[in-house]
């Protein structure tokens, strides 16, 4: 079995995007045998108010509930993230996404450790996301930073609720987090690899020797990148077939139970 935690639907401001459809998205999964995916509302990062695209994202997935698990953002500077937070819980949602850069939030301060916290409690990781493209290939207009590795050490730091899903984060970035926590701190983070390159460098076969396998998950960042490019580097780095399972969705159940 293979989940997907980092996909979306919808829009992207900044480029056309051929195909960003649930529908798409669903030949996709099948093309490269997907069986579950984790699926955020794209436009939803730039919304004053981010719940507003809640509806929207669950129309698209209705027709494929039993495959494509909304992720909802929240924001938590709004007096209603609360209601947003119970309201993902009550749809079953798998994680919830938070955009401070975006939201103009300090990425470590008290509205994002008050959120991570609470969701926690709920049984909900939040999702972060450090980046949508390479600074290299960005609009002019999108001149917001990537998320701080800083920010996800604070984070996870918070508590023992805290649960962390960080999407699109590089080696230097994972190195960076990881090293500065403790055993137990670094246990509430996971990384999926959609960032992370395979050979010829392949800097995701140096984590699993080093951060561990079992930190990692499997993400695709579909419709943004190529959907073929997350198989293929893990066909093409030396793991082992316990390793990849785990990639592919153990490590990502394990680490939701309670």
């Amino acid at each position: 079995m293979i989940v997907d935690v980092s996909t979306f639907v919808g829009s992207y401001p900044y480029r056309h995007l051929r195909e960003s459809t649930a529908a798409s998205l669903l030949g996709a999964m099948d093309r490269i045998g997907i069986e579950e995916a984790w699926v955020g509302h794209l436009p939803s990062f730039l919304y004053r108010d981010p719940a507003l695209g809640t509806e929207a994202l669950l129309r698209d997935l209705d027709a494929a509930a039993d495959r494509l698990r909304p992720v909802p953002a929240i924001h938590p500077g709004l007096p209603a993230w609360t209601t947003d937070l119970e309201r993902a819980q009550d749809m079953g949602a798998p994680a919830v996404r938070l955009y401070p850069m975006h939201q103009a939030l300090a990425p470590d301060g008290a509205e994002m450790r008050e959120a991570v916290l609470a969701a926690g409690d709920m049984g909900l990781p939040v999702l972060l996301t450090v980046r949508f493209e390479d600074v290299r290939q960005r609009h002019p207009l999108d001149v917001v930073a990537d998320l701080p590795p800083s920010a996800v050490r604070a984070l996870a730091r918070t508590g023992p609720a805290a649960r962390i899903l960080v999407t699109h984060a590089g080696r230097d970035f994972v190195e960076e987090v990881h090293f500065g926590l403790t055993p137990d701190e670094a246990r509430r983070v996971l990384w999926d690899v959609t960032w992370i390159w395979g050979p010829p460098s392949d800097d995701l076969l140096t984590l699993v020797s080093t951060v561990g396998a079992h930190r990692f998950a499997f993400g695709t960042a579909m419709p943004l990148r190529i959907p073929e490019a997350t198989p293929a580097k893990l066909d093409l780095s030396q793991l082992t077939a316990e390793q990849r399972s785990g990639i592919e969705s153990g490590n990502l159940l394990r680490w939701m139970s309670p």
